[in-house]
């Protein structure tokens, strides 16, 4: 299933284009100041086993009623597209970020997230 992730990933967000996990480490660490890797909750979810998680479900972290409700399962696609555009894929979420717009940065930031299990 990793392998497939990773392939949709790219076909998604930027096609052919080969992933690269080293640098979407790299591009996490804006993320960390509010989102751990393991299950931690900080400001946001931890983001531990995202792929494959439905919105809203992470133990123990508060969130809007927008996420909760908003059926989502997070894969490399809705995450490319959260990632773009947080209030554009979930009006009225909380997360404070106007989005990541380069499109190699968000591959490379949902290859590596797919990395976290």
């Amino acid at each position: 299933m990793f392998i497939a992730v990773l392939a949709f990933t790219g076909a998604t967000a930027n096609p052919g284009y080969a992933q690269d996990a080293e640098h979407g480490k790299t591009i996490f660490k804006a993320c960390a100041g509010c989102h751990a890797t393991d299950q931690a909750n900080r400001v946001g979810p931890g983001l531990v086993g995202i792929i494959g998680r439905k919105s809203g479900t992470a133990p123990g972290f508060s969130y809007s009623s927008a996420m909760k409700q908003s059926g989502i399962v997070w894969d490399a696609k809705t995450l490319d597209g959260y990632l773009e555009s947080p209030q554009k894929v979930v009006p009225g979420n909380k997360m404070a970020y106007t989005g990541l717009k380069n499109p190699t940065d968000r591959t490379d930031l949902v290859t590596y997230l797919a990395t976290l299990k």
